[in-house]
């Protein structure tokens, strides 16, 4: 490759020894950044992948002496290769679980009364939280809060009643070969953390670090003093704070560089993509490529479309299956379809065991919190997909989705578009333009994580973005509140 001006300061850096954190823009070439620095020494290395898929694609493009893994296949060859048996054991209820580890009756708050089950889902739902972050002991604050149950006093009696449970799994997680919580990976990554392991290279280097979950990013700084780091990412895109990421570049102790030119996109893209930096308050500012002609404008036909959320998504989806094309929904519908589900059972007089639905004991206390409650309006798009299609519509929808490499049109929520991209890409209208709250008053100002999204979701086009649901901002600037 014939580097970049920036690329080349970075080269010259990481041969300095020096630990570098490069904040590589959307399309800037960042693995084949990184695979450069790699083919300039003959030092091992050690390449942190964000899943297997980047794992294995970033195998062919790196010399051998780096290898190319995810932090769970580190922890499985490290620890995890142990807990084998458990791993492969077979799948079991929560409420099994809980009633193994003690946790047999219901609890009651006021007019709410939480089942044995529901408690059960919660305590395993403490423990998965716990293994993402960097604690050394389970605490309260690892306890999810419930639909329903947003009430301070109310958590923190939940807490206390759960905590003794979710301790008593993480112990029944040590043991190799048999217990009664179900074993995951997650727990083997968790229980190789808390050994403060060294990994045995000259350098490593971490992909997606914007994005990086807290118990990925102690064992990476912990390796700082007998290994080279080097972090990669583009902190604009730190999109999944609210699932417990964090972005470890803005703080890192190191020489910073910035990756600044597409290369997948032309000029006015770029220009658009700044339009959501400058929002965000990134420094960031991207240049495209003039060799590559994309332009912005509608499109007929998209190659993907590409929606704010996953109710949003299912919406897109029932729409173009009832044009008869063929739909691939990015990530699948196994999440639409359990929610799909638990509204079947709350519309026809059955509890749900759904984590998110759990307290609800019927559809309309359903449809009234989140009509009602500022705690609920999250869940409003989904009562009235459901109240628009019925279950039943979108189970049949979720039945029918293509694969991929197969259907006519590609279906994706912004986060999960994310690393991806397709040639023509079109913004669904469930990205809601900002509004005044009252007649005569200004626009509210867009939020940071609003701004992100929208530059991950505009970054995606290669030849041509249909702004759609995005093409608000026109207006929103001219207001002067941008």
């Amino acid at each position: 490759m014939n580097p970049t001006d920036e690329q080349s300061a970075a080269a010259d850096a990481f041969a300095q020894d020096k630990h570098l954190a490069l904040q590589a823009g959307a399309g800037t070439g960042k693995t084949s950044t990184l695979a450069m620095l790699a083919h300039r020494t003959g030092r091992r290395g050690r390449y942190l992948a964000y899943n297997r898929a980047i794992a294995a694609d970033a195998r062919t493009r790196f010399p051998a002496t780096v290898t190319c893994r995810t932090a769970h296949a580190l922890a499985f060859a490290g620890i995890g290769h142990r807990y084998t048996r458990r791993l492969n054991a077979p799948r079991r209820p929560a409420w099994q679980t809980g009633h193994a580890l003690g946790l047999t009756k219901p609890l009651r708050f006021g007019k709410r009364e939480i089942s044995q089950r529901a408690l059960a889902n919660a305590v395993l739902r403490t423990v998965a939280h716990y293994c993402h972050t960097a604690d050394v002991t389970i605490t309260n604050r690892h306890v999810p809060r419930l639909r329903g149950l947003e009430d301070a006093d109310h958590h923190a009696e939940l807490s206390s009643h759960l905590l003794p449970f979710a301790q008593r799994a993480w112990i029944d997680l040590q043991h190799f070969d048999d217990g009664a919580v179900r074993f995951d990976h997650d727990h083997y990554l968790k229980i190789w953390a808390l050994t403060r392991p060294t990994i045995g290279a000259d350098y490593l280097l971490l992909d997606e670090a914007q994005d990086t979950n807290p118990v990925v990013e102690q064992v990476f700084l912990n390796q700082r003093e007998h290994a080279q780091l080097v972090l990669v990412g583009d902190s604009a895109q730190a999109i999944y704070h609210w699932r417990g990421a964090k972005d470890v570049m803005s703080d890192f102790d190191g020489t910073h560089f910035t990756l600044s030119k597409s290369f997948r996109f032309g000029p006015h893209l770029a220009t658009e993509a700044n339009r959501w930096l400058a929002l965000a308050d990134a420094p960031l500012r991207l240049t495209g490529t003039d060799t590559v002609p994309t332009e912005i404008g509608p499109v007929q036909r998209p190659d993907a479309v590409l929606c704010r959320t996953n109710v949003g998504a299912m919406a897109q989806v029932m729409h173009l299956m009832s044009a008869g094309l063929r739909v691939a929904l990015v990530g699948g519908g196994q999440n639409l379809s359990t929610l799909a589900q638990a509204a079947k059972d709350l519309k026809e007089g059955r509890r749900t065991h759904h984590p998110e639905l759990v307290l609800f004991t019927t559809w309309s206390d359903l449809q009234d919190y989140a009509t009602h409650d500022p705690s609920g309006r999250d869940l409003q798009p989904l009562v009235d997909l459901v109240d628009t299609h019925g279950p039943d519509a979108i189970l049949t929808a979720v039945a029918r989705l293509a694969p991929e490499e197969t259907a006519e049109i590609t279906v994706s929520t912004a986060h999960k578009a994310k690393g991806r991209e397709w040639a023509q890409v079109k913004i669904a209208d469930d990205f809601e333009p900002l509004s005044p709250g009252t007649p005569g008053d200004l626009p509210p100002a867009v939020s940071d994580s609003e701004a992100r999204l929208a530059y991950v979701a505009v970054t995606r086009a290669r030849t041509r973005l249909d702004l759609g649901g995005l093409s608000w901002l026109d207006t929103h600037e001219n207001t002067g509140q941008s």
